[in-house]
């Protein structure tokens, strides 16, 4: 499920010049013997009351955390017998100062071992912590399958915070008695709170999707369960937690009518009404976009507004599904606010709609690609919030068979062609 940009550990994975910054990795791993034959040569080319020995120290200790305990060990080795050869080699072996000078050359680098050693556990921690959590990533936010009720998926979570995993954005998809039917959502607050209520959302959902006939009947049973966890919580998320979500059902064609809705705006003018239906409820949550097949594009918004889930204290109404046609070549593109609020330098928001209106994708994993770099390049490479993305396509025909993988991408991976 997960795709993170290589980190390697202290025990020399950075030694091969691969990873973020290979330069930098190339000149770190010269250091250390540069620093010993700098020694030397200093030592030969100036009287013997100057010495080396800080440069034989350093070496070890730049060794240390950045290759294996092997090489920190040779490194120090090295240094050692280069002290004491020069000494030898100056008549200078039974001064007191000589002594010194081996001697503490000697205790920097045992000091470098074991910095080292600690280095390199604390790599090995953080190297089961990410296999934790992406095991948890698997359980509470699946990946989703690839073809569902014949409509293409392709999915993307993206943490703001480098080798996170997941956070309080959710999504997920489900083939039900009453069409493909899945939730894209947003919870407030982060950590393991967020987490907890991402797995309450997602479980109530797969639930209610298969049970509930109606739409508007699976968005209530997510509010009671919103409900029921914020009576179990203390403090100040019993009273303020909520959940943005937009919730949708695709029609299968023999499914519905495809009749007209009120719930798109703009779109395609050749398309509209041929193929299937979507419907939407949406609860608080960015407006979801309809990609045509001929570059159109169309925002899905709400007839009414709504309060996001786990609000319902404040105020209490139906909700209302909106419809809308579905044409074959069209994709639905979800989103959370990770995306529509990511600022460039100068605090400029980006518009998707704005940004994707008139281009045309093979399929919903390339659009997941351009639009990921796209966001990138507007933001510089940084992010202050997740954003998880779902791109749901209806294959038009003769369209082929794609295959598509669910990235997590921390800041600073590489970037995807446009």
């Amino acid at each position: 499920m997960a795709r993170v940009a290589v980190r390697h550990g202290p025990g020399g994975g950075g030694g091969d010049g691969r990873g973020p910054y290979p330069v930098a990795r190339r000149v770190i791993r010269a250091l250390p013997p540069l620093i010993i034959v700098g020694g030397v040569c200093f030592d030969l080319a100036t009287p013997p009351e100057y010495t080396a020995a800080p440069l034989f120290s350093a070496a070890p200790l730049i060794a240390a955390p950045f290759f294996s305990t092997l090489t920190t060990l040779l490194t120090g080795i090295a240094a050692v017998l280069a002290s004491v050869g020069l000494h030898a080699y100056n008549g200078t072996t039974d001064h007191i100062s000589s002594l010194t000078e081996t001697l503490t050359v000697l205790t920097v680098s045992a000091l470098a071992m074991l910095i080292n050693r600690v280095v390199r556990r604390s790599g090995e921690r953080l190297a089961s912590a990410r296999v934790i959590a992406e095991t948890a990533q698997k359980a509470v936010l699946p990946t989703p399958a690839e073809r569902i009720g014949g409509l293409q998926i392709a999915a993307r979570y993206e943490a703001a915070q480098a080798d996170a995993f997941i956070g309080g954005d959710l999504f997920a998809v489900q083939d039900t008695p009453y069409g493909v039917r899945l939730v894209v959502g947003d919870v407030r607050g982060k950590g393991l709170d967020a987490v907890e209520a991402v797995a309450v959302v997602i479980g109530a959902f797969r639930e209610a999707a298969e049970q509930e006939p109606t739409l508007e009947g699976v968005a209530e049973r997510l509010e009671r369960a919103l409900d029921r966890e914020g009576t179990r919580r203390a403090g100040l998320d019993a009273f303020e937690g909520f959940t943005t979500a937009v919730l949708a059902e695709i029609r299968r064609d023999d499914d519905g009518d495809g009749g007209e809705g009120d719930g798109g705006e703009g779109g395609s003018s050749g398309e509209g009404g041929a193929g299937g239906v979507v419907r939407v409820v949406n609860r608080g949550h960015p407006e979801p976009l309809l990609l045509y097949g001929d570059g159109g594009l169309g925002r899905l918004q709400p007839s009414e507004a709504a309060l996001p889930l786990g609000m319902g204290e404040l105020a209490v109404w139906p909700d209302r599904a909106d419809e809308t046609p579905y044409p074959a070549g069209a994709t639905l593109l979800f989103y959370t606010d990770g995306l529509s609020e990511a600022r460039d330098a100068r605090g400029v928001f980006y518009d998707p709609a704005e940004r994707l209106a008139g281009r045309l994708f093979p399929g919903p994993e390339e659009l997941l690609d351009a639009l990921v770099a796209d966001v990138r390049r507007h933001t510089g490479g940084g992010s202050t919030d997740d954003m998880a993305l779902l791109a749901v396509s209806r294959p038009a025909a003769g369209q082929p068979e794609r295959r598509r993988t669910m990235p997590v991408v921390p800041p600073g991976g590489a970037a995807g062609g446009r």
